[in-house]
C-alpha cells in the first residue's frame, strides 16, 4: 500500500496560502465518503502519522447507523484506526465558500486494523495484485449516468428534472440532443473546470436516455487509479450540480416510468509493456478475452449484490430498457450483460453493463476482476454471442429482488475466496441490516425507498 509523501502536503501548503480547512474523507462500503473537516494547521500530521478514525467508519449502514454484529463497534470498543492520505488526491475545492481542499484516506493495512479489513480499495488493490502476480494488468474506465434535477420536488412530491437555463423543464427523453447538452453549459463548464484541476479525465457528454439524464466518460488507465477518479468524479458532480441550485443523483432508479441510471465499466487487460492481450483483429477479441467473459459469467450472481447494491437498483432491471436482464454477452450488442465494443484491434475490451450507478466503483471493480481471474484460471468457455435482440433470446434472467442477490452472496464458496471472508463478513451484516430496516420500514412493493446518496 503506497500513500502520499508530507512534501505533497508541503507544497499544496505553499502553493494555497489561502487554504483554511481540509476535508478528510475516506469511502465506505456503500460508497458513501465519510470523514471530517479538519483546519490547515493539522494537515501536515495526517502525512507524518495518518488520522486516528473509528472502526465503525467503514460498517455503517447507508444510513450512517452503527451495525452492531459487524465486528467493528462493541467487539473492539470501536476502536481508533489509522488512515493515511492517498497521492494525487489533496486538490480545492473551489465552490466552497471558506476557501477548503479535500484530501483522500485509506486505512493502513495494520495500523488500521480491524477496520482496514473493509475497507473497499483494500478489496480491489487485493484483486488487482493477484492477477498482477500473474502477468495480467487490468486496464478500466468508468461510464457514469446522472440526473440532474429540480431542488424542489414536484406538486406530488416527486423529484423533477431541473429546469434549463431557458426556464423551460425538461419533458421529452431526446437522446443524444444538442440542445440538451446546450441547456446546461454552465453546469457542464464548472464540471469539467473541477475535473481539470481534481485530474480527473473527464471526455465525452451525451444526453441520455430521460429528460434531465446525463452520462460522461471518463477515460480509461490503469484499473486502481481509474476507480479513484470515478471516486472523486462522483463527488465532483454533486457538488458542482449543488452550486448551481441543482441536486444530481445517481440513484439507480429515481423514476418509475423512466430509464435507470448505470455505471458502464470497461476493462481489459494489458501485459507488462502495457500492450492490450485483448487486441484482435477479430471482433469477438482473443481467447483470453472470452474465457474473461467466460469468468465474469460464472461469477456474476454471486457478485450481483455488489453492482446492485440497494433495493431500489433492482428496479432498473427492464425489458428494452438498456439495462441487462441476462448473463449474456455479445459483439457490440447493447441488449446483452457484457459487450464487446466495435472499434480498431488495439481498443478490444468488455463493457460490463450490469452495475447500477449507485455501486461503489471500488467494490463492482473488485467484482469483475476477480470473476475475469476465475475465468482464466479455469479457462471457462461463455459459449456463442448473442446475435440481435437479446432481450427476446434471454433463457435464464437475473434476478430482480435484492434479497435473491444478498443471499447468493452469502452462499458464495468462489466469493470467500476471491474477495475473502473478513470484508465479506462486515459487508454482508451491513448489507443484511439494511434489509432488515428496509421490511420494517416500508416493504419491498415502495420503489422510492433508497436512504440517502452514494
Amino acid at each position: 500500500m503506497k500513500f502520499a509523501a508530507i512534501e505533497d502536503a508541503r507544497q499544496f501548503l505553499e502553493q494555497n496560502p489561502d487554504i483554511d480547512m481540509i476535508e478528510l474523507f475516506i469511502l465506505d462500503a456503500n460508497g458513501v465518503p465519510r470523514g471530517k473537516l479538519l483546519h490547515r494547521e493539522e494537515l501536515l500530521a495526517v502525512y507524518e502519522s495518518g488520522r486516528p478514525l473509528p472502526s465503525t467508519i467503514l460498517g455503517l449502514t447507508v444510513q450512517g447507523e452503527d451495525v452492531e454484529n459487524s465486528g467493528l463497534v462493541w467487539d473492539v470498543g470501536d476502536i481508533d484506526c489509522r488512515a493515511y492520505p492517498l497521492e494525487g488526491s489533496l486538490v480545492r475545492l473551489p465552490w466552497r465558500r471558506i476557501p477548503t481542499a479535500a484530501v483522500q484516506v485509506s486505512m493502513h493495512p495494520t495500523e488500521g486494523l480491524p477496520a482496514s479489513i473493509a475497507d473497499p480499495r483494500h478489496l480491489l488493490i487485493k484483486v488487482i495484485d493477484a492477477l498482477r502476480a500473474e502477468g495480467y494488468h487490468p486496464v478500466m474506465a468508468c461510464e457514469l449516468e446522472f440526473y440532474l434535477l429540480d431542488a424542489k420536488r414536484d406538486h406530488n412530491g416527486r423529484p423533477q428534472p431541473a429546469l434549463d437555463a431557458d426556464g423551460g423543464r425538461p419533458r421529452h427523453t431526446q437522446v443524444y440532443g444538442l440542445r440538451e447538452l446546450e441547456q446546461i453549459e454552465p453546469f457542464l463548464a464548472d464540471l469539467y473546470s473541477a475535473c481539470k484541476l481534481h485530474g480527473i479525465p473527464a471526455r465525452t457528454a451525451i444526453s441520455e436516455y430521460a429528460p434531465g439524464q446525463v452520462e460522461i466518460t471518463l477515460e480509461h488507465g490503469e484499473a486502481l487509479a481509474a476507480m479513484d477518479q470515478a471516486v472523486r468524479y462522483k463527488r465532483l458532480v454533486k457538488a458542482v450540480a449543488h452550486k448551481h441550485g441543482m441536486q444530481a443523483t445517481f440513484m439507480a432508479k429515481p423514476f418509475d416510468d423512466l430509464a435507470g441510471t448505470g455505471m458502464h465499466m470497461h476493462v481489459s487487460l494489458a501485459d507488462g509493456e502495457g500492450r492490450n492481450l485483448f487486441a484482435s483483429e477479430d471482433p469477438a477479441g482473443t481467447p483470453l478475452l472470452r474465457t474473461a467473459i467466460g469468468g465474469m459469467l460464472a461469477s456474476l450472481l454471486d457478485s450481483l449484490l455488489l453492482f446492485c447494491p440497494n433495493a431500489n437498483s433492482y428496479r432498473r432491471f427492464q425489458a428494452n430498457s438498456y439495462a441487462p436482464l441476462a448473463p449474456t454477452w455479445g459483439v457490440d450488442n447493447r441488449t446483452v450483460s457484457l459487450r464487446v465494443p466495435g472499434g480498431p484491434a488495439p481498443t478490444r475490451h468488455i463493457e460490463h453493463r450490469i452495475c447500477g450507478a449507485d455501486a461503489n466503483p471500488y467494490l463492482a471493480a473488485a467484482a469483475i476482476l476477480a470473476g475475469i481471474h476465475r475465468g482464466i484460471r479455469e479457462e471457462l468457455d461463455p459459449g456463442a454471442p448473442v446475435e440481435g435482440n437479446g432481450y427476446a433470446q434471454a433463457k435464464e434472467l437475473l434476478p430482480t429482488d435484492w434479497l435473491t442477490s444478498l443471499q447468493a452472496l452469502e452462499n458464495s464458496a468462489w466469493a470467500r475466496e476471491a474477495l475473502g471472508q473478513e470484508f465479506l463478513g462486515v459487508y454482508l451484516a451491513v448489507k443484511r441490516a439494511e434489509y432488515r430496516q428496509f421490511m420494517a420500514e416500508v416493504g419491498e412493493q415502495d420503489w422510492r425507498w433508497y436512504l440517502t446518496e452514494a
